[in-house]
């Protein structure tokens, strides 16, 4: 028996304005701030002697090791990303960068999401990646449409309530 598995899809390299340059500030800081500080401090822990049993040498070990591997990712992914600039022309259908008010028809609940890239997503303010189930069912969705989602609670109907470009701008 084989252990070759598929390679995993790649996510979408598509991100806001707003997305690009959040990452950039990212890898800006920690190559410029972070990592100094973190090889200086290891620099001290070292110095400190015996390293098998020096707490602070392996702690700060680990640290440079986490902020050089967000470092290469960054320093990768940037360049391949694609900045989406603009709004649609059709304003009423849901796209990349829409917020969307989605009624659940089988409860009656409504949700608002924002379409952002997979780099961008952050379930407390509601962004969801464009990846994500829902985001892939509602795209091209119009105002009134309804459409269904496989979630991992099973299958779920919604209606599009509203489509919004300007509440992205803010």
């Amino acid at each position: 028996m084989s252990r070759w598995r598929p390679p995993s899809p790649g996510s979408t390299a598509i991100i806001t304005r707003a997305g690009f340059e959040k990452l950039k500030t990212e890898l800006d800081h920690l190559w410029h701030t972070l990592r100094p500080e973190v090889v200086k401090a290891l620099a001290a822990a070292a110095a400190e002697g015996d390293r098998s049993e020096n707490a602070e040498y392996t702690y700060r070990k680990k640290q440079l090791g986490e902020i050089d591997r967000r470092v290469r990712y960054l320093s990768k992914r940037i360049p391949s990303l694609k900045v989406a600039e603009g709004t649609p022309a059709d304003r009423e259908a849901v796209f990349f960068g829409a917020v969307i008010a989605l009624e659940n028809l089988a409860n009656g609940e409504e949700v608002r999401y924002r379409i952002v890239g997979p780099d961008e997503t952050d379930a407390k303010l509601g962004w969801i990646s464009i990846d994500s189930p829902l985001a892939r069912a509602a795209l091209k969705k119009r105002l009134d449409d309804e459409f269904e989602a496989e979630l991992p609670g099973g299958h779920t109907r919604f209606l599009v309530v509203e489509v919004d470009y300007e509440a992205c701008a803010k």
